[in-house]
């Protein structure tokens, strides 16, 4: 049986190491930890696997893997939020961070606002590539962004203006 990957010229294994790094860095923005960022990843490379419908080119895969990865993810967070505060788990120590500032205060965004902006500044999607792929209006990601720089701005004051 031919498998989806196949039909737009691509293994999964080429897929695999072309999007994973992108993968990963959209998990860890809902995640906020690095181990749960790779479960999260795993699961999503796992549904691509799965999944039975044809993909019309690597772009519509690029884009299935970015919204499949973030369902993953706040399938994740609904179920661990009776189980543990998030806000304490996001204090507990994990690798040595060389985050910077505004790394710190982007992750404390606003879920909606942490994927816009990811998505535009680090993944250069424009306005309207980016509500199509979230599914919302041009008019409601260009606010979300708005809102973001402004809270950013807000937090890190002087600093963000450099």
């Amino acid at each position: 049986m031919e498998s989806v990957l196949q039909r737009t010229g691509r293994s999964f294994r080429e897929v695999y190491q072309a999007y994973l790094p992108l993968v990963y860095r959209i998990a860890f923005t809902y995640m906020k930890n690095p181990e749960d960022s790779e479960d999260a990843a795993q699961e999503t490379f796992l549904r691509l696997m799965k999944q039975k419908k044809p993909f019309q080119s690597q772009e519509h895969c690029k884009r299935w893997l970015i919204v499949t990865v973030g369902n993953v993810c706040k399938d994740l967070l609904r179920k661990r939020r009776g189980e543990l505060n998030l806000d304490d788990f996001t204090e507990l120590p994990s690798e040595p961070r060389t985050d910077s500032a505004l790394l710190d205060e982007l992750l404390k965004l606003p879920e909606k606002y942490r994927t816009t902006v990811y998505l535009y500044y680090y993944e250069g999607y424009a306005v309207k590539e980016m509500a199509k792929l979230l599914d919302q209006s041009p008019e409601t990601i260009k606010t979300w962004l708005r809102r973001a720089r402004a809270q950013l701005k807000q937090r890190l004051g002087e600093s963000f203006d450099d």
